[in-house]
């Protein structure tokens, strides 16, 4: 990738890109000091022709337009009132037409490995058996379900909907940092991230030649639909989900209203003879296609959790006769336990006879003496992450670490070292941001959608999160993060 030189005009007011940091960390817009990557040109003149009073307009009318359109998430660990508004920077994140189409190839052999994987751990086994993957490693996950072997699920499709978390490393090559395949969430902050931004830069979106994202909706209910058990026309589709209380409720409302179909909780569903039946005011409505939100844990409580209130008793026997199809499976958390992970490029070898377009991030596992011994004497400058967590909970950055945090994970991990991984410190890229008045540098991940049902769709961009704090590398929402627009270009 080349980089242009671009004049450093300054009308009417300072630059704003003044107290801009630039350093060995990859930058998404700048490749050095005045030069922009070309995908960047456009967005760095006009954010010299703005003044900081237009700027923070802009800035301003996109928070209202998220506050008047409730687009919340929740923090369960705050202080405070855990409903908040979703952070959301005015800037675009851009990636050209060259990158994204190395990120789509690799997620589709990422997602059709693991697909693949699901299958096999679940009825032969072969690939453990051929000791790619070791056995107790799978067994072991508290994500695997022995209630899912030899089960055939509608059309052998494990994972409806992924959401990938990629990173850029310093030489500006994507990796993988990890695969959600349970109930991924931020789809819907993506879509109305791009409806604000229309709104807001309506002059340099038109100008850009951006590839839509309007179609994910669609694109969602037409793979939903083609997992229909025996293919029925006109299959009858339902999002699942915990209810109002839920961290992502907004987006359950907000999908549901998109593809147009219902939004029910475990209590608007009762089963009888092993089929799922949707309770209407005109009467019992039979369920083919269930969009689940709820954790494997709580839909079931006569298989699963017998206290859990969410789900619906008699499930998962519908479920195991092939009359009803569950998005995502169950039992597909085992692929993205994080020591799973470090078998991935393997895995990908083993199933496609392919080397893996997207690499993975070095990762220690624990249970071999040698790397936990690695891992123990080096806390401070390695990340430790639990293997069955997400959102950023039961993380330990070493650099940012205090002494006393690192001694509890050094006791939680020689209690129990299969609950844990590590991987080196990785700085992630960062964009341009718009904080406190000024353009900052912020580090950025990237989480695009792969849906997989007939086909596999991947709609073009994805949900930018952003680590809003100054020098932080956690972008989760519940840890301080935001996110912004993600264009990727027609060419």
């Amino acid at each position: 990738m080349h980089a242009v030189s671009i004049p450093d005009k300054k009308i009417g007011w300072d630059s704003p890109f003044a107290n801009y940091q630039l350093d060995a960390v990859y930058d998404e817009m700048f490749e050095g000091s005045n030069k922009s990557w070309p995908q960047y040109q456009r967005l760095n003149q006009r954010l010299l022709e703005l003044t900081p009073v237009e700027l923070q307009q802009r800035q301003q009318a996109a928070d209202l337009a998220f506050l008047h359109q409730g687009i919340t998430f929740t923090v369960y660990s705050a202080n405070e009132g855990t409903e908040r508004i979703f952070p959301y920077d005015l800037l675009p994140r851009i990636l050209s037409a060259a990158e994204w189409s190395t990120i789509e190839q690799g997620l589709v052999q990422r997602i059709t490995a693991l697909n693949l994987f699901l299958h096999d751990i679940y009825h032969k086994g072969h690939i453990l058996r051929d000791r790619v993957v070791p056995h107790e490693l799978i067994y072991s996950s508290r994500h695997y379900r022995r209630e899912m072997r030899d089960l055939n699920i509608p059309h052998g499709v494990y994972i409806t909907v992924t959401g990938t978390d990629l990173i850029r490393q310093p030489d500006g090559q994507f990796a993988v940092l990890e695969d959600n395949l349970r109930v991924p969430s931020g789809a819907s902050y993506m879509l109305a991230n791009r409806q604000v931004m229309k709104n807001i830069f309506p002059r340099l979106f038109a100008d850009y030649g951006v590839r839509p994202l309007d179609g994910y909706g669609e694109a969602l209910l037409k793979t939903l639909a083609s997992m229909a058990p025996d293919q029925r026309a006109d299959p009858t589709i339902v999002l699942l989900s915990p209810g109002v209380f839920n961290s992502a409720y907004f987006e359950h409302t907000f999908l549901a209203r998109h593809m147009g179909i219902p939004l029910v909780e475990g209590r608007d569903l009762v089963t009888h003879d092993n089929v799922v039946y949707m309770r209407t005011t005109a009467g019992l409505q039979r369920v083919d296609v269930i969009y689940r939100r709820i954790d494997d844990d709580f839909i079931d409580p006569l298989v699963f959790r017998s206290d859990s209130t969410l789900g619906v008793p008699g499930l998962f026997n519908a479920y195991r006769s092939g009359n009803v199809t569950l998005a995502n499976a169950i039992g597909t958390g085992v692929a993205d336990d994080k020591a799973v992970y470090a078998y991935v490029p393997a895995i990908i070898r083993y199933y496609l006879q392919q080397d893996p377009i997207l690499p993975n991030i070095e990762t220690y596992l624990l249970e071999d003496p040698k790397q936990c011994d690695y891992v123990l004497n080096n806390l401070d400058q390695l990340v430790v992450k639990a293997v069955g967590e997400s959102g950023g909970y039961g993380m330990l950055i070493g650099p940012h670490s205090t002494q006393e945090v690192r001694e509890k994970f050094r006791q939680k991990i020689c209690a129990n070292p299969r609950e844990y991984i590590a991987q080196p410190t990785i700085m992630l890229s960062r964009a341009p941001c718009f904080i406190d008045g000024k353009v900052e540098a912020r580090h950025v991940d990237l989480r695009p959608y792969i849906l997989y049902g007939d086909k596999v769709r991947i709609l073009p961009g994805g949900l930018t999160r952003v680590a809003l704090k100054r020098g932080s590398l956690v972008v989760n929402s519940s840890q301080g993060g935001g996110s912004k627009d993600t264009w990727v270009l027609n060419s």
